[in-house]
């Protein structure tokens, strides 16, 4: 299946409590589970004013649907092409 950086606009993200963040963590796992297995979670990078998500999917629509179902922004979802790291330069 595809993976997706999903862009989040939240203002003060860097600032949220690890309640909140396990609150918000939380909705997005109930959500995954009544969507099922065509969508998953793999991790997410909190900014000062963002969250950037990577999520394993069948579309972008099924990633626009679990921020729907959640309540989440999904300002930003982008399809990777390539992935590269370190290694790639030879």
């Amino acid at each position: 299946m595809p993976k997706f950086v999903i862009e989040r606009n939240i203002p003060g993200a860097g600032k949220l409590t690890p309640e909140q963040l396990q609150g918000i963590s939380q909705k997005s796992c109930s959500v995954i589970r009544e969507i099922g297995p065509q969508v998953q979670w793999l991790e997410s990078f909190v900014t000062d004013d963002k969250i950037y998500c990577i999520y394993i999917a069948a579309d972008e629509a099924t990633v626009r649907e679990h921020a729907r179902l959640g309540g989440f922004p999904a300002d930003s979802v982008q399809a990777v092409r390539r992935m590269i790291d370190p290694t790639t330069a030879g």
